[in-house]
């Protein structure tokens, strides 16, 4: 592999890998950085599945201390996180290159619609307006978990279809019956899910030999160093604006995909 593709994998997995840490929405960055260093789509996917994971797994452990006190949720969305994934990542190495290549557009399209939804969306207050222990909340699961099953059931197997925004539905999912529960739980039990949706998906693209054998240590230590740049640079720039930057991307890369494919 030249310099100039191994370039590219590594910034794009590098910015992904930070972005995840600050906003979400790598992939909308690091998948187009693989198909321009010559990967074909499906592939592209698959490799950005597997070298995002390490990244993800750091960032779970990372909340190990919000997650103490959430066992009693993620015993619940374990089981359906955990099919979704194999689901999904089943249909993707099912699914013919050319089906593929043509649902690429929208499927980023989605992802993009997902970022720009959470930016226009009020910030969800802190809990308890700030009080001492705001962590001290239960999450008030449904009366009807059975709903919760088949929604995040979904939810993980497009993730492990495609992968991008997922973080999004899961925090939309969340947000929806955790009540008063602080944000930063929410984000420790959509990480751990993410992660495990990703890690299922990136097992099953390695036993398929569907990745990129040479782009996929590459970005897999850029996504890394990345993601530890990221916490440091959480600290300093609001997510928004980061998002706001991945929409737009996102946007644009929808309409160049879509025109090559459909405009030619």
């Amino acid at each position: 592999m030249d310099l100039t593709r191994a370039a590219l994998l590594a910034g794009g997995a590098a910015v992904a890998g930070a972005i995840n840490a600050v906003a979400g929405g790598g992939t909308l960055v690091s998948f187009p950085a693989a198909i321009a260093a010559g990967l074909p789509p499906l592939a592209a996917n698959a490799t950005n599945a597997v070298a995002l994971t390490p990244a993800s797994l750091a960032s779970a452990w990372a909340y190990r201390r919000e997650l103490s006190r959430d066992y009693r949720v993620l015993r619940v969305l374990f089981l359906p996180s955990l099919l979704g994934g194999v689901v999904g990542s089943a249909l993707l190495l099912v699914t013919p290159q050319r089906v593929f290549d043509a649902a690429v557009p929208g499927l980023v399209l989605v992802a993009t619609l997902l970022l720009l939804w959470q930016n226009l969306r009020p910030a969800k207050p802190s809990a308890n307006g700030g009080a001492a222990d705001p962590g001290a909340e239960r999450f008030a699961l449904p009366s009807r978990p059975w709903l919760v099953f088949l929604l995040q059931f979904l939810v993980s197997v497009y993730g492990g279809y495609f992968g991008a925004g997922i973080g999004i539905m899961m925090l939309a999912l969340l947000s929806s019956f955790a009540g008063d529960v602080d944000i930063h739980r929410l984000n420790g039990i959509k990480t751990v899910l993410a992660s495990l949706i990703n890690g299922v998906a990136a097992l099953a693209f390695l036993f398929a030999g569907a990745v990129d054998a040479v782009a996929t240590p590459i970005m897999m230590a850029a996504a890394v160093v990345g993601s530890l740049a990221g916490a440091v640079v959480a600290r300093r720039i609001e997510p928004r604006k980061v998002r706001w930057f991945v929409v737009a991307l996102g946007l644009t890369l929808t309409a160049k995909l879509a025109w090559e494919r459909f405009g030619g």
